[in-house]
């Protein structure tokens, strides 16, 4: 009967041996941690950045907004803005550490002013300057604003220096990766530029539910 214990024995150590040879062959899978980071959609007012802002939300993507500014008749499908985005300048950045794997808006004006204690994916949007200017003025209009303090000219030299001086003061930020996403093609044919926007986010978002909400209905001031 000993004799019997022991052979088992030598068995069961036999196949843990075999066993755990086996298993040091094998290869090995690290799991790696998904690189946190904050996604930001910005861009001149009224270039898009809110459609974008939408087709994030439905692709999936968790947004920050206080929905303070509602929905009407410039933004139908609402503005998806934060009242403290506009505070950066004066130092309110406390709320970014919330901001982490979401998506908020920040006009071009203030990207100069997030906090490069953290890594960003800037979305910036880029939209046919006489659309950008038409849109405007249309929404001064409805605000009883006046519209021609400045003429469009001196508009469009204006905003085309500070993209010009955004683009570069980007360039030189380690911590931030930026997309530029042409808001006029994207209208047109919009899963080509969804598919690009989810690879540069990392590849999660549900394409087919960020295409159906880029609505070209809303593509009402053209040049």
């Amino acid at each position: 009967m000993p004799t019997v214990r022991v052979r088992a024995s030598q068995i069961l150590m036999h196949l843990a041996i075999f066993w755990y040879n086996a298993a040091m062959k094998l290869p090995t899978f690290r799991k790696t941690k998904t690189p946190q980071f904050i996604a930001v959609v910005s861009g001149l007012p009224r270039s898009g950045t809110s459609m974008m802002m939408k087709a994030l939300e439905a692709g999936g993507l968790a947004v920050v907004t206080d929905a303070q500014r509602t929905a009407d008749e410039d933004n139908p499908k609402g503005y998806y803005e934060m009242e403290r985005v506009k505070q950066m300048d004066k130092g309110d950045t406390a709320w970014l550490a919330d901001a982490q794997g979401k998506v908020v808006k920040v006009i071009s004006a203030l990207l100069e002013h997030l906090p490069a204690t953290y890594t960003y994916r800037v979305i910036f949007m880029q939209r046919a300057m006489p659309e950008v200017l038409a849109s405007q003025k249309k929404m001064l209009e409805r605000r009883g604003e006046p519209t021609d303090r400045v003429s469009d000219e001196e508009l469009t030299r204006l905003f085309s220096k500070h993209v010009q001086k955004v683009e570069t003061w980007l360039r030189g930020q380690p911590n931030i990766q930026v997309l530029y996403v042409d808001y006029n093609r994207m209208l047109a044919d919009p899963l080509p530029y969804v598919r690009q926007v989810n690879q540069f986010l990392g590849g999660v978002l549900d394409e087919q539910r960020m295409a159906e909400v880029v609505d070209p209905t809303l593509y009402r001031n053209r040049a």
